[in-house]
């Protein structure tokens, strides 16, 4: 009885590799054993995660010139606090979800390194108005709170919440921002190039959203997906 043939590929030393964070494994499949490089599905999925997982890698980046600037100049002039804490609330609310839920890192891994980076600028703005014993206060008071959400104490109707709210937190905090600048004449050491990073990295996510199919939670998510919907017929 004649031994069944087992296929390989040169690719095979990085099949592990690929099939955990780029492709299932019938895609690799599809592009190295059966060399069909076309296949639509599979390049919408590769795509999807590796515009994920670069969105991963550039939030590391992203708002660094924001906390250099802040650095350099030694002040904090133009940067609303309040904001700076809705987007934080927001932030945190898509982090805890995405963990809740058991979400792939390449889906909502951004949200930490933006988290970290958030919580900096925070605290560089209380230290630099003259407040360093309250951004310290700041520091400790979040990440209590944090660990409380992430903990199996927090209802998922909280967690859930939380992300329903991102949206209009987000709104909210970019509104307070602005009229901080309108009130100051300027904006201060806003950063230029953080802001369109920040703007660039989430149209790369509403892309690398809509191949995933429709999101689990509704009001925050719904218009994102009939956006979707549109841009993909």
């Amino acid at each position: 009885m004649a031994e069944a043939v087992v296929e390989t590929s040169f690719m095979d030393p990085f099949k592990d590799i690929l099939v955990n964070y780029l492709m299932p494994e019938k895609c690799y499949d599809e592009f190295f054993l059966q060399f069909n490089l076309l296949h639509v599905d599979c390049l919408k999925i590769v795509i999807s995660k590796g515009l994920g997982i670069g969105i991963i890698l550039g939030s590391v980046l992203v708002k660094l010139p924001q906390i250099l600037k802040l650095i350099g100049a030694r002040s904090a002039e133009g940067l609303s606090f309040n904001s700076v804490l809705l987007e934080l609330f927001a932030i945190t609310g898509t982090m805890a979800y995405s963990i809740a839920n058991s979400f792939p890192f390449s889906s909502w891994g951004e949200a930490l390194f933006l988290m970290i980076q958030t919580v900096t600028i925070g605290f560089l703005i209380q230290h630099y108005g003259g407040n360093t014993i309250k951004g310290l206060g700041f520091l400790a008071v979040y990440f209590g709170l944090l660990a409380v959400i992430l903990s199996p104490v927090t209802p998922m109707s909280v967690v859930t919440t939380m992300q329903a709210s991102n949206m209009p937190a987000i709104i909210f905090g970019r509104l307070i921002q602005a009229g901080t600048n309108y009130r100051n004449g300027h904006t201060g050491q806003l950063s230029a190039i953080s802001v369109f990073l920040l703007f660039a990295g989430s149209l790369a996510r509403v892309q690398d959203t809509c191949p995933q199919g429709p999101p689990t939670q509704e009001g925050t998510c719904t218009g994102l997906f009939k956006v979707c919907q549109r841009t993909s017929k």
